[in-house]
């Protein structure tokens, strides 16, 4: 089998012949490309030497093309036009058409905090989007990295270096206890909420965190009874028992965030605490390749309507 020579390759050629064979003229065609007509008579001669045909000739005054033109010149115009297309910048992706299955990675809170917004624009605007939530059980770089996760949306730090991080919204920790709990009557004071018993959520099982570093500052040392790998069983622990739970909430200048649904739902009674805690900064993570993908960009934006009420 003859190997394909590299002119037949070039993409240039095939707009040349398609603007030689529509406007019949070296001029003409060389005008419509916006070249001069000595470059456009070389091209005109490579067409010849590949093709192995004059393909325009003279008649009189004007060109006239050659059989084998007129048979190449539909094709050649459809092959520029789907060059065209294939060249062309995406466009805009209609919701309503969408049909697609988004994979994002998130926390039980973020999760059960995002799913009914997520789920109610789709239905809305995307009836053909499905949403599948992963737990924090995966390594989320490698899962990006690999399509098996297109979001990650948490406390991101732990992804890889080209992996495009986006900030949403940062919130404050709260205590969250029973109505009725003993801590809710009266002020709130370093040494009340280090007496109370805590339950600390981590997936890794950790007893300690943040409040008991804030705590330890000021000689205090809290009792954790329980540990559990997620919020929402924390805080359901909280709200049948006399234990604290840590609930993430929206900081006093801003607006609710669906985040303390769970706890509104539960009846939790927050509370100030009153040592000073990190801000939990809540992020959206994805790889570079979905950057420009529009479907992509339509889950991307309705993480944002989400988890940013206005």
């Amino acid at each position: 089998m003859t190997p394909v020579s590299s002119p037949n390759l070039d993409a240039n050629l095939a707009v040349a012949l398609d603007a030689l064979l529509a406007e019949r003229s070296v001029t003409r065609a060389a005008a419509r490309l916006r070249t001069s007509p000595a470059a456009m008579s070389r091209t005109l001669a490579r067409l010849r030497r590949v093709l192995q045909d004059p393909l325009l000739v003279r008649a009189g005054q004007a060109m006239v093309l050659t059989p084998r033109a007129e048979a190449l010149r539909d094709e050649a115009a459809a092959v520029v036009g789907r060059l065209a297309a294939l060249l062309a910048p995406g466009g805009d992706v209609d919701p309503a058409v969408l049909r697609r299955t988004f994979t994002v990675q998130a926390s039980d809170l973020l999760g059960a905090a995002l799913a009914p917004g997520l789920l109610g624009l789709a239905r809305l605007r995307a009836p053909g989007v499905s949403l599948r939530v992963l737990t924090e059980d995966w390594e989320a770089g490698p899962a990006l990295r690999n399509g098996r996760v297109d979001l990650e949306v948490g406390a991101v730090d732990h992804a890889d270096p080209e992996t495009v991080v986006e900030e949403l919204v940062t919130l404050r920790m709260a205590a969250g206890v029973r109505a009725g709990h003993p801590l809710a009557r009266g002020p709130v004071t370093a040494a009340r909420l280090a007496a109370a018993d805590h339950v600390a959520v981590s997936r890794r099982g950790h007893f300690s965190g943040p409040l008991d570093v804030a705590l330890a500052e000021q000689g205090l040392r809290r009792r954790v009874t329980a540990v559990l790998p997620g919020h929402l069983a924390a805080m359901a622990l909280a709200a049948a028992g006399d234990v604290v739970c840590l609930v993430p909430v929206a900081r006093p200048d801003e607006p609710p965030t669906p985040v303390g649904v769970a706890a509104r739902a539960l009846g939790l009674h927050l509370l100030e605490i009153p040592v000073a805690l990190p801000p939990l900064t809540i992020s959206m993570a994805w790889h570079p390749r979905h950057t420009a993908d529009r479907a992509h960009q339509w889950l991307r934006d309705a993480v944002r309507r989400v988890l940013r009420p206005a």
